[in-house]
């Protein structure tokens, strides 16, 4: 398998889901369904293909030695790296969707995406941090 060709075309798919999401306050159900579902969904079904292939370097999951060595096979690393961007795009999407119905202004959430596509973890939990600063703020009411 070629796996640099197979990188090529993840990355753009991936891409194209996250210039949906830049783009969801314009086209925020076309941005739902693809970026949200579809092309996550595709990447999952690379990545089952890619994680079904045989690994020849042995390795496994029950200790850190075993997954450093699971990792040294080719086939485990683009499994591993599809797994981060199939994951990364659905939890931008799950921010988008977040936001928009708990009505965020988009500039507040904009920051979270690249952090999120770059360091998955990190932007989810700046969005988190957001999304409970915005909850404590005073809401106006109505006398």
């Amino acid at each position: 398998m070629d796996y640099e060709l197979l990188f090529s075309m993840v990355g753009l798919l991936a891409g194209a889901g996250w210039l949906l999401l830049v783009l969801s306050p314009l086209i925020p159900t076309w941005s739902d369904r693809l970026a949200g579902y579809l092309l996550p969904a595709v990447l999952a079904g690379v990545y089952v293909v890619i994680a079904l292939q045989p690994n020849e370097t042995g390795g496994g999951f029950g200790s850190f030695a075993e997954v450093a060595q699971l990792f040294t096979a080719e086939s485990a690393v683009m499994a591993g790296w599809i797994h981060f961007l199939a994951f990364d795009l659905a939890i931008g999407a799950w921010i988008c969707r977040t936001a928009r119905a708990a009505r965020l202004p988009f500039w507040f959430i904009l920051p979270t995406l690249p952090l999120t596509f770059l360091f998955g973890p990190a932007g989810f939990l700046a969005f988190i941090l957001i999304l409970g600063a915005t909850k404590l703020r005073p809401t106006a009411k109505v006398a």
